[in-house]
């Protein structure tokens, strides 16, 4: 099992996978760059620079989680992150992507802000291109340039709150991207600027 898995044809048979970063990593590498000179100084600066940071996760589809410290004296987690990249990765192609850490902390002061103990249920963490695009094609509600492709969103519930009060007060914060669900029950959060639908 390894942490990133592609199937990108022209790199089958590479000796060296780091010789072909494939269309996953050329697009994410866009998305990323693209958002990044516009990441919110918000969430910094509501975090502040405690000395931990913490998160509660669990994936619907695989009943994995997460519970513990991401963050901590300073910095982010190595060895967390890694496992938070995991527990989101896209089930349908056993792949994950380092997920920008900023998604974390949007996550944790949204649920500090609810006062909420309870775990993060995500329904769609990263997604491969090719993931999205069956969902693109399913729904138009799915981004073709969605930033969940790029590990900075995802699609979540907390047990106890309604989608519309998390998405009230996820938007006032702005922090990042907010979209309701409504009929599913469920809020899209993610770390790129800060908008809403």
């Amino acid at each position: 099992m390894r942490l990133f898995q592609h199937s990108c044809p022209a790199c089958e048979g590479a000796d060296d996978s780091l010789a072909c970063a494939g269309r996953r990593g050329a697009l994410g590498a866009m998305l990323g760059l693209g958002f990044a000179a516009m990441a919110p100084e918000a969430i910094a600066q509501r975090l502040g620079n405690g000395a931990t940071r913490s998160i509660a996760i669990s994936r619907a589809q695989t009943g994995e989680s997460f519970d513990g410290v991401y963050w901590r004296d300073g910095r982010y987690d190595r060895e967390a992150l890694q496992k938070l990249d995991w527990v989101l990765r896209d089930p349908r192609m056993t792949e994950a992507t380092p997920m920008d850490p900023r998604l974390f902390d949007v996550l944790n002061t949204v649920r500090s802000r609810l006062e909420s103990t309870e775990s993060w249920e995500v329904i769609s963490g990263y997604r491969a291109p090719e993931t999205n695009a069956v969902r693109a094609r399913a729904s138009r509600r799915v981004s073709r340039a969605s930033l969940h492709m790029s590990g900075m969103a995802c699609d979540c519930r907390l047990p106890g709150r309604n989608s519309l009060g998390i998405a009230r007060l996820a938007a006032d914060l702005q922090t990042g991207g907010v979209g309701l669900y409504r009929r599913d029950g469920f809020v899209h959060l993610d770390c790129g600027p800060s908008r809403r639908w």
